[in-house]
């Protein structure tokens, strides 16, 4: 059974960094699709990023680009999510997500991954 256990989550200033993590066990990590996602209160869940197998691709949402970074070290089982120049509208619940599927197609849906960390808050204060 694969766990997803986020952690880095916190407060901080608008204009500061956070870097997220997320520790991956249960199955062979550099097999997965890694995502992140996160939902704002009194709002749907929305993609923020991906990356591929060996992270030689990557996706991101359009209010993230420039700010964000996904990464991930298979050799730890880690996917991690850097988060510059942060707003007070990155203010959520931000959740990994992994998907063994095989494809690269479903990255930016939430419905292509089948498993879920529980999340961990993100607090911008303008």
């Amino acid at each position: 059974q694969v766990q997803l256990v986020e952690s880095g989550g916190g407060l901080v200033q608008a204009g500061g960094s956070l870097r997220l993590s997320c520790a991956a066990s249960g199955r062979t990590f550099s097999s997965a699709v890694m995502g992140w996602f996160r939902q704002a209160p009194g709002k749907e869940r929305e993609f923020v990023a991906a990356i591929s197998w060996g992270g030689g691709s990557t996706y991101y949402a359009d209010p993230v680009k420039g700010r964000f970074t996904i990464s991930r070290d298979n050799a730890k089982n880690t996917v991690y999510l850097q988060m510059n120049s942060l707003k007070p509208e990155d203010t959520a619940v931000y959740y990994c997500a992994a998907d063994y599927s095989g494809s690269w197609y479903h990255a930016k849906s939430e419905s292509g991954y089948r498993n879920w960390g529980q999340g961990t808050q993100v607090t911008v204060s303008s």
